[in-house]
């Protein structure tokens, strides 16, 4: 019996590797592509001219299946059996779950940038005109703001914004002396009793604002910078203290080998972090990780005098640690503890 069912194991693992041998002799594969949903807009632009691009080079047609989700549940979506060739993610947290799922390779930081594809950092984003005055996170505790940023449970987005407004409470605490969590904690307290909604994804935070919900939101620069260009009358304002947010893409391993897509699922992701696409990205308002496209911004991106990265914090794994884990500070702000 357990003959026949190894048998039929290794037959399977075959067909799937044939199929795909069989699909790219027939001039069409698919690609099945899972990414958090701040990134759908450039990619509605990215996904067909690579299609074109392998088309013109390899005689091949591409096919692709998109999907798009908040980072956390799509990441535990694939992790479930949603079978996504490449995926790209908020946060190198999301693709670490992949990682202990044994989905995506261990080393799948050992390419350019270490894996990642877009930059941005957090901002706030006010009505025009700035009607509650909003300059600092500082302003986001006042009585009366009502402030918006998406659930850290679901949202990647969320948690760069939890990151952001914590770790600011750490950089003021360093100003009268040292740097104190409790001080940070109690910081983001403040400004969570104003917040007005917790969305499940940092797109859906920002629709909510659109709709006229809260003051001020919390969110990428890169978000409001794309609705500024439609002609929407938003603010930026930039805080003192921010945090640098870096977005990674990699190939699904396991499911593209099935699939039989490895070598255009690796070319989709070098894709992502070449010139053209990366000033698609820019065009919607991230910051190009390639550096010659960085300087092609030039003084659309201005560099916050205090900004800082995850490493601040201590590393993704210190923070999914000591903030979202059960009993991390976050968890304890919403507790009231």
């Amino acid at each position: 019996m357990l003959f026949m069912l190894l048998i039929a194991l290794l037959t399977g693992c075959a067909g799937d590797a044939e199929q795909g041998k069989a699909a790219a002799k027939s001039g069409e594969r698919t690609l099945v592509i899972g990414a958090y949903s701040v990134a759908r807009d450039a990619m509605s632009e990215i996904v067909p001219a690579f299609g074109k691009k392998w088309l013109e080079e390899n005689g091949e047609k591409i096919n692709f299946q998109e999907s798009y989700e908040a980072s956390g549940t799509q990441a535990r979506s694939i992790a479930g059996g949603f079978e996504a060739d490449v995926t790209l993610l908020a946060l190198e947290g999301d693709v670490d779950k992949l990682v202990k799922s044994g989905l995506v390779k261990k080393d799948w930081k050992n390419q350019p940038y270490s894996g990642m594809v877009t930059r941005s950092i957090v901002v706030l984003g006010t009505r025009e005109g700035n009607p509650k005055n909003i300059k600092d996170f500082d302003d986001l505790a006042k009585p009366g703001v009502k402030v918006l940023y998406p659930n850290p449970k679901t949202s990647g987005g969320a948690q760069w914004d939890i990151n952001a407004i914590y770790g600011a409470g750490l950089k003021r605490s360093e100003e009268q002396g040292h740097k104190d969590p409790a001080a940070a904690k109690a910081f983001l307290e403040q400004v969570h009793r104003n917040v007005e909604s917790l969305d499940k994804s940092g797109r859906a935070s920002m629709a909510a604002f659109e709709y006229g919900v809260g003051d001020v939101i919390v969110t990428y620069e890169n978000e409001l910078l794309a609705r500024i260009a439609q002609g929407v009358k938003y603010e930026i304002v930039i805080p003192e203290y921010t945090m640098l947010i870096e977005n990674p893409a990699t190939v699904v391993h396991r499911y593209a080998e099935e699939h039989g897509t490895l070598d255009v699922a690796e070319a989709f992701v070098s894709y992502l972090q070449s010139p053209e696409a990366q000033r698609v990205f820019m065009k919607y308002g991230f910051r190009p990780v390639e550096e010659s496209v960085y300087r092609e911004g030039g003084q659309q991106f201005p560099q916050p005098p205090g900004l800082f990265d995850i490493e601040y914090l201590g590393g993704w794994e210190h923070v999914r640690e000591t903030l979202y884990s059960k009993r991390g500070i976050w968890y304890q702000v919403l507790a009231g503890i």
